[in-house]
C-alpha cells in the first residue's frame, strides 16, 4: 500500500495583507483637534481663524495633491531621474451655500526644459494616465462616495 498523501500539496496560505492604518481625531480644544493614525502620524486641524492648523477642507485639497504627486512620481522619476523637482499647488473657493467645493484646480510644476517637446507631451500623457489610474483621491471625488454616520455612545 503506498501513502497517496504524500502527492498532495501542502495547502498554500495567502500572502498575508497589512492590517489598514486606524485613523481618527480627537478635540484637543475648542473648535481644534489633532488627526492622527496607527503609523503614529499626526496633523493639527482646526478653524480657518486658527494659527499653526489645516481646516478639514485644506486637508482634503492637500490629499488630492499629493496623492496625485504620489501617483506621478514613478513615471516622472524614470524620465527625470529620482532627484526631480516637483511642487502640486490645488485651489478651489468654497461654495459656502452649498458647503461644498465646486470645484478642484490642480497644477503641477516641472521643470521639463531638458526635454523636447513630443517628450514633454509623452511624459505628460503617462503622468495623467498615472494619476487617472491610481489617484485614489482623485478618483473618489470624482465619482463621489457614499459617507455612512454612526455614534458610539455612553448612556
Amino acid at each position: 500500500m503506498t501513502d497517496k498523501t504524500a502527492d498532495v500539496a501542502a495547502p498554500q496560505s495567502a500572502p498575508s495583507t497589512p492590517p489598514a492604518t486606524e485613523l481618527w481625531v480627537e478635540r484637543t480644544g475648542t473648535r481644534s483637534y489633532t488627526g492622527r493614525s496607527s503609523r503614529g502620524a499626526e496633523v493639527l486641524i482646526g478653524s480657518e481663524n486658527v494659527q499653526g492648523v489645516f481646516t478639514p477642507g485644506e486637508l482634503l485639497k492637500i490629499a488630492l495633491a499629493a496623492c496625485s504627486g504620489l501617483s506621478a512620481d514613478l513615471p516622472l522619476a524614470r524620465r527625470l531621474g529620482d532627484n526631480f523637482d516637483a511642487k502640486v499647488r490645488v485651489s478651489g473657493p468654497a461654495d459656502r451655500d452649498s458647503e461644498t467645493y465646486p470645484e478642484l484646480r490642480e497644477v503641477f510644476e516641472l521643470d521639463l526644459s531638458e526635454l523636447d517637446e513630443a517628450a514633454r507631451e509623452r511624459l505628460l500623457t503617462a503622468v495623467e494616465r498615472s494619476i487617472d489610474k491610481v489617484c485614489t483621491v482623485g478618483r473618489t471625488l470624482k465619482a463621489g462616495a457614499q459617507v455612512d454616520l454612526a455614534f458610539d455612545i455612553d448612556a
